[in-house]
């Protein structure tokens, strides 16, 4: 008898498979962390082997459950596919997505060709600003959408858990320097608070030598050899080096990237925006 693998079963897989948590894949699901445990063990249930290995403080996959991933992610990308074909002639109207400089660059052109793709009569308006900028706009109903990092309490879906890297010029000239030039987001950003946070907590003599809005203006500080930044992962260009404790410096907290909505976005091109961001960011 051949296994049933439903696709909720499968989606609450995948979100744990990325997470390596149970609770985050809750977030992800919007299930509970019980009800996710529930279905991962039904899932091992019907297939009849373990998919994770468990114990009190960590959550790894076996070998069955990594091949099992990579059919999961494609049979739940052809399932999406197939229900946005399907409302896709009737979805129509504008939709007005934020996300800051570095967030754009990385997640929205995947994101933007397939929504256009499979919803050609959407007008897409872009807000490029920082968090701290875009939240209020959100909050007023100026942005319908926004990938953000979670700051407070602002809620939202979580899309991935992203570490910070520090980055410097390929010389690293700034480093040698006393006390450490960093370059730093804009004041209330959670990179910010995070980046400080781990200097402090390092022990490292620093001065806050430049401030930036963007993350072009902070890459052209660490470029220009004038300072270190820490940046997510993601987002670190080729061109620059990587620090880490072998040079000196201190872990950072990860950050939390979030898709958030407004209380007017309850409209059928807003869903099917989020869900395609949803769809394409959990693709990887």
């Amino acid at each position: 008898m051949i296994a049933d693998l439903d696709h909720g079963l499968l989606r609450t897989f995948v979100a744990s498979v990325e997470t390596m948590s149970f609770t985050k894949a809750a977030t992800m699901v919007h299930k509970s962390p019980a009800t996710v445990s529930m279905q991962i063990a039904k899932l091992e249930d019907r297939l009849g082997t373990a998919l994770f290995i468990r114990d009190t403080r960590n959550l790894r996959i076996t070998r069955n459950g990594e091949e099992l991933f990579g059919y999961a992610q494609r049979m739940l990308r052809l399932h999406d596919e197939a229900v946005d074909a399907i409302r896709r002639p009737e979805i129509a109207g504008t939709v007005t997505i934020g996300a800051p400089d570095d967030y754009i660059s990385c997640f929205l052109p995947p994101v933007l060709s397939r929504f256009g793709a499979l919803f050609p009569k959407v007008e897409l308006n872009v807000v490029c600003a920082q968090t701290t900028a875009i939240l209020p706009m959100v909050r007023q109903g100026d942005i319908d959408l926004a990938v953000v990092t979670r700051t407070g309490n602002c809620g939202g879906t979580l899309l991935r858990c992203e570490p910070m890297v520090w980055i410097s010029s390929p010389g690293k000239e700034a480093l040698a320097r006393s006390p450490l030039p960093v370059a730093l987001y804009e004041p209330g950003s959670e990179a910010r608070a995070a980046t400080l946070a781990a200097l402090t907590r390092g022990n490292i003599r620093h001065r806050s030598a430049y401030s930036s809005f963007s993350q072009a203006g902070l890459l052209a500080i660490v470029e220009a050899g004038l300072a270190i930044a820490a940046v997510v992962r993601l987002a670190a260009p080729p061109g620059l080096v990587e620090l880490d404790q072998a040079d000196g410096l201190p872990t950072i907290a990860p950050l939390d990237i979030v898709l958030v909505r407004s209380t007017q976005s309850s409209r059928a091109p807003c869903d099917a925006l989020a869900d395609t961001i949803l769809a394409t960011t959990r693709q990887g």
